[in-house]
């Protein structure tokens, strides 16, 4: 069985992408979940990934003797590995711009990323309106996705950003989790993918896993006290 390495389910954006898309897929993993105290050398957290990981950072997938430890890589060895699941989209050219929004994803939107750190527990909305009035990037990588996403559900139909589905809103799982925790603005039409992503069974999984740690780290909350 694949088993896969994660952090704490609340901050760790990385972990859900491939959490979610195996489970959402139905594919068989065990979950080692490695709970972030710190991230220096002697922290407990690189202590236990060091042995399994050349990286020391999650997620890890190790299948085997394997181990793969890119989000991005483990994506596509799980996509090869079960293709009767469909991961990417079955048409070439839906497949290749499937491929190119996770590598934009995989290297972009630094400043939503930086500024609206995942915390699946919290609700921020005045953190989000400053951050919204204040930093013109944040403002920029959200008016990116809004385009990204309408365009392509036109393009496909829905419900998902190629119809069904695959990889992509896996990966895009992450950025839905910030948008509804800080409150950013957005036209219906993409509060209503949030809400159907939300509402997948492996992303409600996945929350309701994030609600249930209560586990409050103050290294991953610079900007509020615990209440």
């Amino acid at each position: 069985m694949l088993k896969l390495y994660i952090g704490n389910k609340n901050y760790s954006s990385w972990s859900m992408r491939p959490w979610v898309m195996l489970r959402q897929a139905g594919i068989p993993f065990e979950e080692v979940m490695v709970r972030f105290d710190a991230f220096t050398p002697g922290s407990q957290f690189k202590k236990q990934l060091g042995p399994v990981s050349p990286t020391g950072k999650v997620p890890v997938l190790v299948d085997g003797d394997l181990v793969v430890w890119d989000t991005l890589a483990i994506a596509e060895y799980v996509a090869e590995q079960f293709p009767q699941h469909a991961l990417w989209p079955a048409d070439k050219a839906a497949r290749a711009r499937a491929r190119s929004i996770c590598a934009e994803m995989h290297a972009g939107f630094q400043a939503l990323r930086g500024t609206c750190m995942m915390n699946i527990e919290a609700s921020l909305p005045d953190i989000g309106a400053l951050a919204w009035r204040d930093k013109p990037a944040v403002r920029a990588d959200v008016e990116r996705l809004v385009a990204m996403w309408t365009e392509l559900l036109q393009a496909h139909g829905g419900p998902m950003l190629f119809g069904g589905f695959t990889i992509a809103d896996a990966y895009y799982a992450p950025v839905c989790m910030r948008l509804k925790t800080y409150g950013l603005p957005v036209p219906p039409h993409i509060a209503a993918y949030v809400e159907r992503v939300r509402a997948l069974p492996g992303v409600r999984a996945w929350i309701d896993d994030a609600l249930a740690e209560q586990d409050f780290l103050d290294f991953e909350e610079p900007y509020r006290l615990r209440r």
